[in-house]
Parts: C-alpha cells; sequence; structure tokens
C-alpha cells in the first residue's frame, strides 16, 4: 500500500488529499495544503486494500502518536516503530492508518490534533464509532492527554510507555484502556501507567494494563507486536 504524506496547518486545518488508486499502492507521495500559519501538522496516511475494493464501506481508524525522537519535518523518521513501521506489508491490516509527526522542540498539541480528525472524518469513508488512539512514550502522554479532553471521539486507547493526569481518569470511564508498559523503564518510570489504569478502575471505567517484566523503555516493540492488540481494539465502538 501507499503512504500518503500531507500537511495541515495547526489553527486553520485544510486538508487537500488526493486518494491513491490501486496502480499506485506501491508509491509514496508527499503533498502538503496550503499554509495559512506558519505551523503545521504533517502526517503519514495509509489505508488498507479494501478501502479500494468497497466504495460505500466505512472503516475503522487507527491513530498512532509517535514518541520525542521522531519529532521535526521528516516523516520517514515517523515509520520507526508502531503501525507505521509494518502496515505498507500489511495490506490486510483492517484499519485506516494517520501518523501525524510533532515539530521539532514542540509537544503534541491536542487541540489541533483534533481539529485535523475533524476533518479526517469528513474527508474519508471513516467509521466514527471506530476511532482507535495509540501511541508510545511522548505519544503515550498525549494519548492520555487526547483521550482524557476529548473523549467522545474514541472507541478505545491504547498508550504505551506514557502517563497522564490521574485528575482527568474520570473523563474516559467510557472509554476502554489498555495500557502497555516496561518494568524496568528508565525514562518514563512504570508508575505512570499503573497510577492511570488504577485512577480510571476507581472512577468506574474499563482499564487493563500489560507490564513487561525486564524490559526498559522500548516496551512498544512487544507492544504492537502483539496481534491481541488490534483484535482487542476492533471489538470496541464508541459509546
Amino acid at each position: 500500500m501507499k503512504y500518503r504524506v500531507l500537511a495541515l496547518p495547526l489553527l486553520l486545518i485544510a486538508i487537500i488529499l488526493n486518494v491513491p488508486n490501486l496502480a499506485q499502492a506501491q508509491i509514496q507521495k508527499a503533498e502538503k495544503s496550503k499554509i495559512v500559519h506558519k505551523t503545521e501538522i504533517s502526517f503519514l496516511s495509509w489505508f488498507p486494500e479494501s478501502y479500494y475494493n468497497n466504495k460505500k464501506e466505512k472503516f475503522p481508524l487507527l491513530i498512532f502518536l509517535h514518541g520525542s525522537g521522531e519529532r521535526g519535518n521528516d516523516l520517514n523518521k515517523v515509520k520507526a516503530w508502531g503501525p507505521p513501521a509494518f502496515v505498507e506489508n500489511r495490506p490486510d491490516f483492517p484499519f485506516i492508518v494517520i501518523s501525524p509527526q510533532c515539530p521539532e522542540g514542540q509537544w503534541w498539541n491536542v487541540a489541533d490534533l483534533d481539529q485535523m480528525l475533524g476533518k479526517l472524518l469528513k474527508k474519508y469513508r471513516i467509521d466514527p464509532d471506530r476511532v482507535y488512539l495509540t501511541g508510545l512514550s511522548m505519544g503515550g502522554f498525549g494519548t492520555w492527554e487526547w483521550a482524557c479532553t476529548y473523549p467522545k471521539r474514541f472507541a478505545a486507547i491504547a498508550p504505551v510507555c506514557g502517563g497522564g493526569d490521574i485528575q482527568m481518569a474520570d473523563e474516559i470511564i467510557k472509554v476502554p484502556v489498555w495500557a502497555f508498559h516496561g518494568q524496568d523503564d528508565p525514562v518514563v518510570p512504570v508508575k505512570r501507567t499503573t497510577e492511570m489504569v488504577e485512577a480510571v478502575i476507581a472512577a468506574g471505567g474499563n482499564a487493563k494494563m500489560s507490564i513487561y517484566p525486564g524490559v526498559g523503555h522500548d516496551s512498544w516493540r512487544a507492544a504492537y507486536d502483539d496481534e491481541e492488540l488490534y483484535k482487542w481494539l476492533l471489538e470496541k465502538k464508541r459509546k
């Protein structure tokens, strides 16, 4: 399949996208929208083969937020880990995959990301009741924050080696959570995941976690290699 590279202004997002045809499926194409402001959101988009075979069906969307090491203006860096690292070799992967890139020296801005999502929902055949969010490290923090700030957007989330504000845990009691972390993480202490999961459960939510013994910060390797994660996501619909 093919990635398409697109860029959107942060405050006034105008998407100019062209859906690729099947003959171009293995080609990657760079695209940008007109820049109204100096900053922009760039992202990789990927569509399963079945998206082109069925012109009426709506598809689940998986959004991936990368870690701090992949920030910048080179979208190839976003392909280092997680779904964007393998989808080009998985034409049967059942999700539309959107992988934005955070600018160098910045943090995920969930208000701007949410504007991007709103445009995507209008542009593509996305099932609004099957929008899933995941991210690693800085993206794990972004996953918790985005879901807690805009909980009605997501059917389920899967933050990896991140953390969040336990005071906002009650905002996502209707959003199923599967969190992942390495027990020996020296960068983001495992407590940042356990305290969030426990807070969601205490508030009456549906949350679970996988803690990997002997694993450091790179728990994303095991998390994204686990096919059960994607099966679990597909079982969830927005409430």
